[in-house]
């Protein structure tokens, strides 16, 4: 969507600081030993403590109220009474709703306890990433000039992209215009982006695979090379200058 009167940023912020808090909340709450449905049930209680809708749930009939993946699941994972967290996984929550008639998203890769796998520079390579690429963007910049620069600088640090993973317009439903801000510089993609629009910025950084495959269940993503992604993603309203990052207090840069 594109912010055009105060009403519509004040809603856009209201969905957003829900879905950060959402997220927020349920990453200090993960502990080993606790099913991933046990995670998801308390995120969805956040979100229906703040009248928000997950959507997921309301958009595709996914079976949680968020995504939660863990290990060699990139994402899309569906949360389960028989998926027990341990110390040192790697955890991606994905989490996003709609409030008032405003949708937001945002989601992030973290360690569970101790960094036992050595996940955490994955982790951290994504987030500097992410904190890269939202900070090159502002209104006319080349939408496939920033999916150029995640790449590249995902390749310094030794990990590839997933390239069917990509960043979306947000605002009025869950997906919109523009539909694909990929990792990678897509040559046919000669948008750019709108001052005032906003958009949903993800990284996927991974240590083998290059693309992500559905798994038997219909949701779950995996690598098709296998190995680990981290992801980190903001909503953001595009200016002139430094982006509007709306989904800021999630802490996931912290």
């Amino acid at each position: 969507m594109s912010i055009t009167k105060e009403s519509e940023l004040v809603g856009m912020r209201k969905a957003s600081e829900a879905v950060a808090l959402t997220l927020k909340e349920m990453r200090n709450f993960a502990r080993p030993g606790m099913t991933t449905r046990e995670l998801d049930n308390y995120g969805g209680q956040i979100l229906n403590d703040l009248g928000a809708k997950s959507a997921p749930y309301m958009t595709y009939g996914f079976p949680g109220w968020t995504c939660i993946s863990v290990n060699n699941e990139f994402c899309h994972g569906i949360p389960s009474d028989k998926r027990i967290l341990n110390e040192g996984d790697l955890i991606n929550i994905d989490v996003s709703a709609e409030l008032d008639g405003f949708w937001s998203d945002n989601g992030g890769s973290f360690v569970l306890g101790t960094d036992v796998h050595q996940h955490q520079k994955l982790i951290d390579a994504s987030k500097q990433i992410l904190h890269r690429a939202i900070h090159a963007i502002k209104g006319g910049v080349r939408i496939a000039d920033v999916g150029s620069l995640i790449e590249t600088e995902a390749k310094k640090r030794g990990y590839r992209v997933i390239k069917n993973l990509t960043g979306h317009g947000i605002g009025r439903s869950l997906h919109e215009e523009p539909s694909e801000i990929a990792n990678f510089r897509d040559r046919f993609n000669l948008a750019r982006f709108k001052k005032n629009s906003v958009v949903a910025i993800e990284t996927f950084i991974s240590t083998t695979s290059t693309y992500a495959e559905t798994t038997r269940d219909g949701w779950t993503m995996v690598g098709d090379k296998g190995g680990f992604m981290a992801q980190h993603e903001h909503t953001i309203v595009v200016t002139d200058g430094k982006p509007i990052i709306l989904t800021e207090m999630n802490d996931i840069w912290n």
